[in-house]
């Protein structure tokens, strides 16, 4: 894992900085895990824009990973690690004794050759890859891929370079910090995947290219502040103006830019220990 530079012989390779995929053990995915990936476009069912500056972008297919473990008390062998193009993380496929095959994200550390495994008992070793309920993880452990209920499937931390960290048990719940910096409390019988995900490289580069971008399927993003005021609370003026409001706001005039849109009577505030703001 590491980033490669390129000698700039073009504008689109100046500034761009690309992962070198070195981990990569494996170019195509496994046939009987992958699906068909519909585009969006950003609308909804009704055809209306909901997600803005979405469209286009390369044709993937969906690789399917399994988010629950559920196949307990059975060691699976690491047979390749592979890229994932519909996630930040790198992907690993799994092998199981029975010749059964899965897709997990793969953690920091985590090789071909190596064996993992997914318990509901403390039966196991804190091993980087292993599964297992918050109860048995000593406090301290970096852990990804957590349930919010148990036996629903990994929920939270699962994007590239991310972990959590138990800081306290305390009755059924377990005072977990996660990368937000809030503090939440989550059952003790929710499972989570020892170790930190890997590809902690991602968050530094650089696409170097607005094509790039529309291979990721990113639309331009245009700034209010350059329209015309008919198009934007924020456009017009003479030269180059402010945003002349007493605060930044969407097209349609709602507060942005740190406005705080969470409910204050939400189902999960009660499990919020502290805010990450």
């Amino acid at each position: 894992m590491g980033i490669k530079k390129f000698k700039a012989i073009t504008p689109g390779t100046r500034w761009a900085e690309i992962s070198d995929f070195s981990e990569i053990t494996k170019d195509y995915p496994e046939k009987s895990l992958i699906a068909p990936l519909r585009k969006t476009g950003g609308r909804n069912n009704y055809g209306r824009i909901t997600s803005w500056q979405r469209g286009g972008g390369h044709k993937q297919m969906y690789r399917i990973i399994d988010f629950k473990r559920d196949k307990l008390d059975v060691a699976a062998k690491v047979i390749a690690i592979e890229y994932d193009p519909n996630r930040s993380s790198r992907i690993a496929l799994l092998e199981y004794p029975d010749k059964q095959r899965s897709y997990i994200i793969a953690p920091l550390g985590l090789g071909v050759g190596e064996e993992i495994i997914s318990t509901k008992g403390s039966n196991v070793e804190i091993k980087v890859g292993n599964c297992m309920p918050l109860k048995y993880i000593p406090l301290g452990t970096p852990v990804h891929n957590i349930e919010l209920s148990a036996g629903n499937g990994a929920q939270i931390v699962r994007s590239a370079g991310s972990s959590a960290q138990i800081m306290a048990k305390e009755g059924e719940f377990a005072h977990m910090r996660i990368p937000s910096g809030e503090v939440r409390l989550i059952n003790l019988d929710c499972r989570a995947v020892i170790g930190q995900v890997g590809n902690v490289e991602h968050e530094a580069l650089s696409l170097g290219k607005a094509g790039r971008s529309r291979w990721l399927g990113r639309r331009p993003n245009v700034r209010g502040s350059a329209m015309n005021p008919i198009d934007h609370p924020h456009g017009g003026g003479e030269g180059k103006a402010g945003q002349g409001n007493p605060h930044p706001v969407t097209p349609w005039g709602m507060p942005t830019k740190g406005y705080k849109t969470r409910k204050k009577k939400k189902y999960s505030e009660r499990f919020i220990v502290k805010h990450r703001k």
